[in-house]
């Protein structure tokens, strides 16, 4: 019988593939990045067959470095970038435009006209998002506008729209599958999540055509079989589910209150509110957080457009370092006499901000800041940014407790980031065992779907510690920083 299954990550830098056997330890893995386009400010690209191609060429290299064939993976779990958008010829399978990603700004203004036009209520009562152009919804209808002969196309049926779950999933099915699951759809800016179906309201609001959309699943469903030529056999695709949600579940944050948050290119900070919709007044977000056994399990989010990435900039455009793990040892080297401040705001500034038009700042240099101190400045603007959120979150449900929070992603394997994210937060911080916690969510919802795993309320014991940062900040300290923060970031907002 086969025991393992195979996760795909496909991330906003990389694709990602790792195979898990049946207690979810990692028997093989491998990553490929592929190339970023930025064709103007604020714009941001991919190219959708490079994501599939490397897509398929992880999982066969995981594949080749495990020594199992295809009849051992008992099923795929997909897990992905959510929000960004590709539309392509449902003959073909070619898209007629790049990916646009979920960091992409180049709708700003068209939704700035929609809320001007009064429909930005309207829309977050729906969907529980924002009228913001971080969403799939408008970059779909840009697509359509702007890509000659697109809408005309759209309106007789000859293309699709997906998320990157969907693109891989139709892929890897020979075209068989044109399907996403609940919590991609969730983030489209289409879906009502009350009612659990494509809003024909949003639809005719942004001219978008029903037929260009996905069915909608349980994050654990038949998603369909790959095509047998990919692998050398069919393989199940039994778990689908957007990458915070994903991780959510590989965090095993199954009970109402618990909270993880993912430091990857961006922060995302996850509670699981069950069968609540939480209402926000602080610009988070209420979201689907899974959907299994057609039971809706809710949840509140919070956006940080940029954590890893500031990382990356000081890396790739500013050369102060050669590789991101340097940043640990030269924020302890810092002059901890300097206060300096980095506003990563290099696309906008996410949540509780939303404000797109906000762009990064500097402040508190010396003649005497160098490296160290902008390496220690970035680590910590993801701290102040994880507060900035936590605090929201208080605001917005006041079942949320005492905060413990479970960490997953890149960044986390920064002590330095850690500790000092327990001492801002005067919280603890877990690590896991398991840092891959997305790719772990979407191989979870796929073994549930192949009934090889426990079900959820009995999954939890599973999760296994590495290590608690406990707070050690003395509290006048830790509020004289985190109003420089504050001081820093209203200086960047436009509104």
């Amino acid at each position: 019988m086969a025991s393992h299954i195979l996760a795909i990550d496909q991330g906003t830098t990389s694709s990602r593939a790792i195979i898990f056997d049946d207690q979810f330890q990692i028997v093989a893995e491998a990553q490929q990045e592929f190339e970023q386009f930025f064709p103007q400010s604020g714009w941001v690209e991919h190219d959708p067959d490079e994501i599939w191609s490397s897509t398929l060429t992880t999982c066969r290299k995981a594949l080749a470095n495990s020594k199992l064939q295809a009849r051992d993976i008992a099923a795929i779990g997909i897990t992905n970038q959510r929000e960004t958008t590709i539309i392509w010829d449902k003959e073909t399978g070619k898209p007629i435009h790049r990916a646009i990603v979920w960091q992409d700004r180049r709708t700003t203004s068209f939704c700035a006209t929609l809320d001007k036009a009064g429909h930005g209520s309207m829309i977050t009562n729906k969907t529980g998002l924002l009228l913001d152009s971080y969403f799939s919804g408008t970059k779909i209808r840009w697509i359509l506008d702007n890509v000659e002969g697109a809408r005309l196309q759209a309106e007789k049926g000859q293309l699709l729209f997906g998320t990157v779950d969907t693109f891989l999933l139709w892929h890897l099915t020979g075209g068989k599958s044109h399907t996403t699951d609940a919590t991609n759809a969730s983030r489209t800016m289409l879906y009502n999540i009350h009612d659990n179906c494509w809003d024909n309201e949003l639809l005719q609001l942004l001219d978008i055509p029903p037929s260009l959309l996905p069915e909608v699943k349980d994050c654990s469903a038949d998603f369909g079989t790959t095509d047998p030529a990919l692998f050398g056999s069919a393989i199940s695709i039994g778990g689908i589910a957007g990458d915070q949600q994903a991780a959510l579940v590989g965090q095993a944050c199954f009970e109402p209150g618990m909270i993880k948050s993912t430091y990857g290119t961006g922060c995302f900070i996850v509670l699981n509110t069950g069968d609540q919709a939480v209402h926000s007044n602080n610009k988070l977000l209420t979201t689907i957080g899974y959907r299994i056994n057609g039971k809706t399990t809710y949840a509140l989010e919070g956006s940080i457009f940029v954590a890893g990435a500031a990382v990356q900039w000081m890396r790739d455009a500013m050369g102060l370092i050669e590789a991101a793990s340097e940043t640990g040892k030269l924020a302890r080297e810092a002059d901890i006499n300097q206060d300096v401040y980095l506003v990563p705001a290099f696309t906008g500034l996410g949540a509780p901000h939303w404000d797109g038009e906000a762009r990064g700042a500097i402040f508190g240099i010396t003649r005497a800041t160098g490296p160290a101190e902008l390496s220690k400045a970035a680590l910590e603007s993801v701290c102040y940014q994880t507060r900035d959120l936590l605090e929201a979150m208080r605001k917005d449900w006041q079942n949320m407790g005492d905060t413990v929070l479970r960490v997953d992603g890149g960044m986390v394997a920064s002590n330095f980031t850690m500790q000092f994210l327990a001492d801002i937060l005067d919280a603890p911080v877990d690590r896991p065992v398991v840092l891959e916690t997305t790719a772990l969510g979407a191989a979870y919802l796929a073994g549930l779907y192949a009934g090889i795993v426990p079900p959820p309320e009995e999954i939890g014991s599973s999760w296994k510690l590495d290590k608690q940062f406990k707070p050690t900040l003395a509290a006048d300290i830790r509020t004289r920083k985190y109003d420089g923060w504050k001081d820093a970031v209203s200086r960047t907002l436009t509104k």
